[in-house]
């Protein structure tokens, strides 16, 4: 299958280009192209190897839930006119990511169980255990970072540094546990436990709107509903939809992203669990039916060709 390791076009009217840890992102005067190629990272590490379909799980589920929730914050989303790309609204983007927690997993878990009891100036009460519900959803801020590792950050931190204003910062913490609310009910119905989740906002004359994805297993986790309390009464793992597996994998085979580390090799029968992973979340979240695009044509022809016709209307 031909994954999408990366993208180097050159449209009429483009005016810039960046690549993400995922995304490859064409800039016009007025809008953006972002294409989801099939890398995929963790702890801000992208991976030797793509995966096969990624791009298109992270693009077409992400556009899902920006049509789902449109009705609580405007976005940036105007067209897919592929299944990798989504053209949309260029926004001035927020300097940090609004991450809303429900429960006790990954990074704040890890966290927690090394004695703190304060995560981005968010009090924890003792006695928790791992992926346990919190008594109600919190944020914890980061910072966006184009390079290396996002960092923690409290809201005090944040307004006291003038990264986001007051009422602006306001408004952002109020749009997160709004959509964090729909993202957990519309799971809900779906067998699932939206369990953590990140939100990024941007500007277009001082209005806000929410950008890049939404409730992706790139941003998001997901506990299956019917075994939650079973396992946690055993203290057993979690039978989860995230790219959680994958940062295990990693940990298991000693890989952090710290200095020196190295990342392990992928098989090729790794590379195929997960991609068949990010599928199953894909149906299960959305409860629509994955269609591949067609492995015979060349991915970028077709990109390319999609997109041309996008810009010439």
């Amino acid at each position: 299958m031909n994954a999408i390791q990366e993208t180097n076009f050159q449209f009429p009217g483009q005016t810039g280009f960046y690549r993400g840890k995922v995304r490859d992102v064409y800039s016009f005067p007025d809008k953006l192209i972002m294409i989801a190629s099939d890398r995929i990272s963790a702890f801000d590490v992208v991976l030797p190897r793509p995966i096969p379909y990624k791009g298109q799980v992270l693009n077409q589920t992400a556009a899902y839930f920006l049509r789902a929730t449109a009705d609580i914050v405007p976005n940036w989303l105007l067209d897919t006119p592929d299944p990798n790309v989504s053209v949309g609204l260029k926004c001035e983007p927020y300097a940090v990511e609004m991450v809303v927690r429900g429960y006790l997993a990954g990074h704040a878990w890890r966290q927690y169980r090394d004695g703190h009891r304060t995560l981005c100036g968010v009090a924890l009460p003792d006695g928790l255990r791992e992926n346990d519900r919190l008594p109600q959803p919190i944020i914890t801020p980061s910072t966006k970072a184009h390079e290396g590792h996002d960092e923690d950050i409290s809201r005090e931190e944040i307004l006291s540094q003038g990264i986001v204003r007051d009422e602006e910062y306001m408004q952002l913490e109020n749009y997160a546990l709004a959509l964090f609310s729909r993202g957990t009910a519309m799971a809900a119905e779906r067998g699932l436990i939206l369990v953590d989740t990140k939100y990024e906002f941007g500007s277009i004359d001082g209005k806000v709107y929410l950008i890049d994805e939404v409730h992706t297993p790139d941003s998001s986790r997901y506990f299956y509903a019917d075994t939650y309390d079973t396992n946690l009464q055993a203290n057993q793992p979690q039978k989860q939809l995230s790219k959680e597996f994958v940062r295990e994998w990693l940990i298991a085979n000693g890989f952090q992203g710290k200095t020196g580390q190295v990342v392990p090799a992928m098989s090729d029968e790794w590379v195929q669990q997960i991609s068949a992973r990010y599928i199953e979340l894909f149906e299960t979240v959305t409860g629509q039916s994955f269609r591949p695009a067609d492995p015979a044509t060349d991915p970028l022809l077709r990109i390319e060709a999609n997109v041309g016709k996008s810009l010439a209307v």
